[in-house]
């Protein structure tokens, strides 16, 4: 676990410096706080009955263990109608699934919010079978994500 809690660490500082060049992620800059554009985000999918199963703050995880980090939180959610679909046809999906938002903010103060494209998904996992289902979850994640981080 301790590794693994390392690995993350790491993988977020990268993250700070070459979000764009990260394949497969969905990158946007917010208008909020890291707190406010991720309950923005939660809000709408809530509201869209969607499951949130958890939401991680690794900046006070750093804390614990006397090291500083920006604010950076984790989200993770949803709903099985789309995700169930994706894992029957490549079980591997599932350690892509549920899904995941992570919302940080960087040494300029800049605020981002990325999560994984439901294309690179299922690219990855060699998924061709469920067009229909990427394609929702796309839309879905381009409307919360826009909501989340875009000033009103």
């Amino acid at each position: 676990m301790k590794l693994i809690k390392i690995g993350l660490v790491l993988f977020l500082l990268m993250l700070n410096t070459v979000a764009f060049a990260v394949d497969g992620l969905i990158v946007k800059p917010s208008a909020y706080s890291v707190a406010e554009t991720l309950d923005r985000f939660e809000t709408i999918i809530k509201k869209k009955g969607i499951t949130v199963f958890a939401r991680i703050n690794h900046a006070e995880g750093a804390k614990k263990v006397d090291l500083d980090m920006m604010p950076t939180e984790v989200i993770i959610f949803g709903n099985p109608k789309l995700g169930s679909p994706l894992m029957l046809s490549q079980r591997t999906a599932a350690i892509d699934l549920p899904l995941k938002a992570i919302v940080w903010k960087d040494k300029e103060g800049k605020v981002w919010l990325a999560y994984n494209a439901p294309d690179y998904i299922a690219s990855r996992h060699g998924i061709s079978d469920k067009q229909a289902v990427i394609k929702k979850m796309t839309g879905a994640l381009n409307k919360f994500s826009n909501y989340a981080t875009k000033a009103k």
